[in-house]
C-alpha cells in the first residue's frame, strides 16, 4: 500500500474525530430550537386529546405525551376568542387570564396548550448560574379550525390591562445565599427575569414558557445537589445538570477512544512505510550489479565475464 493510499484511510477518520467536537457541542442542542420542536410535538399530542366528535367548549382535556419524554405533562382547553377576551380563563392549572386577552392573529377559536415539562426542564432550558425551584410550565394558543394539524404556528396572545397570573403551588425554598426570581422564556428563546409576588406568583402580559429560579449570588460549592421539585402538578425527580453533563462525559470518552485508534493505525501505518521503504532499497540493490557480456560457445549463448581480476601466473617463471 502506496502512501497516497494509506493518508486515503487515515483521512476518514481524522474528518470524523474533527468533527467529533461539533456533534458533542451539538448534542444538549442550540436551546432554542430543541425547545421548539418540542413545542410542535406537545402541540401534536395535546389536540389528540380532543375526542374525535363534539369537544367541548372551555372543557379541559389532559394528554399523554411521547414515551420518551415521561414526566412531562400537558393538556388542551378549546375557546372562543370573543369569550376569552369578554371573560378570561379563571383557573387553568397554575394560569389565570384575565380580561381584555387579545389574539392575533383574530380566529373565531383557539386551543390553549398547556405544558408542565417536569424533570425535562433544565433539559430544554438550560441556564447556567442558576436552579429550577419549580418545574417550568407553558401556556401556548393555537387556532382550533382543525384539530387533527400538526405543527401548528403558535397565536400571539397578550393581556395589555391587566397581566396574566402563574401561581406556583410546591415551590422549593431557595438555599442559602441564592436569591429567587420568576423567569420568561418568550417564543424566540429570549428569557427575562422578573420579581415573585406574595404567595409565589409571576406575572406575564404574553404566552411562553415560566418557572421560578434562583440565582447564585455566592460561590457555590463544587457540587451543589439539585433540588427536588415538590408538589405541583407533575411530582418528579430532581432538577439539574445531569443530562447535559452525560452528554458530555459520552463525547469526551467516544473522542479519545477515536484519538487513540487514529494514533494507534498512524504508529502501525508509519512501520508499515519504513518496512516498505527498506525492502525497496534491497530489491534495488541486489538488482544493481556489474553486467555479463553474451557469448557463443558453438551454438549456445552464455554469459561470460571480461576478465579476471587476478591473472594467473606460473609458480616459477624459468621451466628447464
Amino acid at each position: 500500500m502506496g502512501l497516497l493510499g494509506s493518508l486515503s484511510m487515515l483521512l476518514p477518520l481524522l474528518l470524523w474525530v474533527l468533527w467529533m467536537p461539533a456533534v458533542r457541542a451539538q448534542l444538549p442542542g442550540d436551546k432554542e430550537r430543541s425547545a421548539r420542536s418540542l413545542d410542535a410535538l406537545l402541540q401534536d399530542y395535546a389536540f389528540r386529546a380532543f375526542p374525535s366528535v363534539h369537544p367541548r367548549t372551555g372543557t379541559l382535556y389532559a394528554g399523554e405525551p411521547p414515551s420518551n419524554l415521561t414526566g412531562i405533562k400537558i393538556s388542551a382547553m378549546r375557546l372562543r376568542s370573543g369569550s376569552l377576551r369578554t371573560r378570561g380563563v379563571k383557573s387553568y392549572w397554575e394560569f389565570e387570564m384575565p380580561k381584555g386577552v387579545v389574539v392575533q392573529p383574530y380566529v373565531e377559536r383557539l386551543v390553549l396548550v398547556y405544558q408542565n415539562l417536569g424533570k425535562w426542564s433544565f433539559f430544554y432550558y438550560p441556564i447556567p448560574g442558576y436552579t429550577y425551584l419549580t418545574p417550568i410550565v407553558g401556556l401556548l394558543a393555537y387556532d382550533a379550525f382543525n384539530l387533527s394539524s400538526t405543527n401548528l404556528p403558535e397565536l400571539d396572545i397578550t393581556a395589555p390591562i391587566n397581566p396574566i397570573s402563574i401561581k406556583f403551588s410546591g415551590v422549593q425554598s431557595a438555599p442559602s445565599g441564592l436569591s429567587a426570581k420568576c423567569i420568561w422564556f418568550d417564543l424566540e428563546g429570549v428569557m427575562k427575569f422578573s420579581n415573585i409576588t406574595s404567595d409565589n406568583i409571576c406575572s406575564a402580559t404574553k404566552q411562553g414558557h415560566f418557572s421560578i429560579v434562583a440565582e447564585y449570588t455566592a460561590a457555590p460549592s463544587p457540587s451543589p445537589v439539585s433540588p427536588q421539585i415538590n408538589g405541583g402538578p407533575n411530582e418528579g425527580p430532581s432538577l439539574g445538570g445531569g443530562e447535559s453533563k452525560v452528554w458530555k462525559i459520552v463525547g469526551s470518552v467516544l473522542g479519545g477512544f477515536v484519538l487513540l485508534v487514529l494514533l494507534s493505525l498512524l504508529v502501525l501505518w508509519v512501520q508499515r512505510y519504513k518496512h516498505q521503504k527498506k525492502m525497496q532499497q534491497m530489491e534495488k540493490a541486489s538488482e544493481v550489479g556489474e553486467a555479463l557480456h553474451i557469448a557463443s560457445i558453438g551454438n549456445t549463448r552464455a554469459p561470460m565475464a571480461l576478465g579476471t581480476r587476478t591473472q594467473p601466473v606460473l609458480e616459477n617463471e624459468y621451466v628447464p
